[in-house]
């Protein structure tokens, strides 16, 4: 019986990672189908069949008029024949594929455990709450898409920031969950002033990404293509020209990116500070050196992002490496979370 429930343990884990490395893999191509300015190719929501793709030539000449009506085409891109619409139009409707892939490799095997019952008592409520945030991670998706259809050539960077924290969020629980299900074969060292530490910097990469999406969203990397210094200091001198003030962190181009940076580089230093911690301590494993690692590299590949005028491949690795980090994180976090003591 024992060794019957940590095999249905292991395949509930196994299960939740695999959803996990698509979610991952989803991320990325997010990333490619932004840097491309893809995510506007595709101007209506059809959940079933829109899973096809146009396959004569009279469907491709359907959607391109769709997408000649667009702002973006008739402020931007009104010089793009078929063939180059062809291009956008695969990433954008390759990034909903896996969308739907990831809906069945979830949903399915959900429904079999579900029915089977081998989900353990207590977990449902986190199984069906997965499945809502997929849910509505695909309603987000199409609300964002919507405010680029409208009057502007562009997603509202608000709601692309709102998606990709969603995905992010996604991807951790069910890191976290696919965790849970095989704590008894994983080392666990209960530390909990580490893992205080591990929230507050979970916290400020959190912030990091949201302007880091702020910044995706009004391509913001694309002005001071340097570092440290934005033109004559550190501070740009745009850096106050919105009002209120305040506004200016939010929607103001330069000093998004401004915000960025410097949020970046205190996220780094906290994160350097937990991972002396975790060797001080003594409770230093191998995830706690990746994760230190992962953060050095991340900040070298912003600025070579930006230093190079934001090319695909450097961006779209930038935002692997920041979704790397934040498994590494719940890693940590999970193997060093205070256990209750059984009476």
């Amino acid at each position: 019986m024992q060794n019957e429930h940590a095999q249905t343990s292991k395949a509930l884990s196994n299960w939740l990672f695999i959803v996990a490395g698509f979610v991952y893999a989803m991320i990325i191509v997010g990333a490619i189908t932004r840097l491309t300015e893809s995510g506007l190719s595709m101007v209506e929501w059809r959940p079933l069949i829109g899973a096809i793709p146009p396959l004569t030539d009279e469907a491709w000449q359907r959607v391109y008029h769709l997408y000649q009506q667009t702002p973006e085409f008739q402020k931007k891109n009104f010089w793009m024949g078929i063939d180059e619409f062809k291009n956008i139009f695969f990433w954008e409707w390759f990034h909903r594929l896996l969308g739907r892939a990831i809906g069945l490799i979830y949903a399915l095997p959900f429904a079999y455990f579900l029915f089977t019952k081998k989900i353990p008592a207590g977990h449902h409520w986190k199984f069906w709450g997965l499945l809502l945030l997929g849910g509505a991670q695909g309603l987000l998706g199409w609300y964002m898409v919507k405010s680029g259809l409208i009057d502007r050539p562009s997603v509202s960077h608000y709601r692309l920031a709102a998606h990709l924290s969603l995905a992010f969020t996604i991807l951790c629980c069910l890191v976290w969950q696919g965790l849970s299900m095989r704590k008894n074969s994983i080392q666990i060292m209960p530390a909990p002033e580490l893992y205080l530490h591990g929230w507050v910097t979970l916290f400020f990469i959190a912030l990091a990404i949201i302007w880091g999406a702020f910044v995706a969203g009004l391509d913001a990397g694309l002005v001071y293509n340097e570092f440290p210094k934005m033109g004559d200091g550190i501070i740009p001198p745009e850096m106050w020209h919105l009002s209120p003030a305040w506004i200016n962190i939010f929607e103001n181009i330069p000093s998004v990116q401004f915000t960025h940076r410097w949020l970046a580089i205190t996220a780094t230093l906290v994160a350097l500070s937990l991972w002396a911690h975790s060797i001080k301590s003594k409770k230093s494993r191998w995830n706690y050196h990746v994760f230190g690692v992962l953060m050095i590299l991340q900040v070298g590949l912003g600025i070579a992002t930006l230093l190079g005028g934001v090319p695909i491949v450097l961006a779209a690795l930038h935002q692997a490496n920041a979704t790397a980090i934040l498994i590494i994180v719940i890693i940590c976090q999970f193997k060093t979370k205070p256990r209750k003591i059984s009476a």
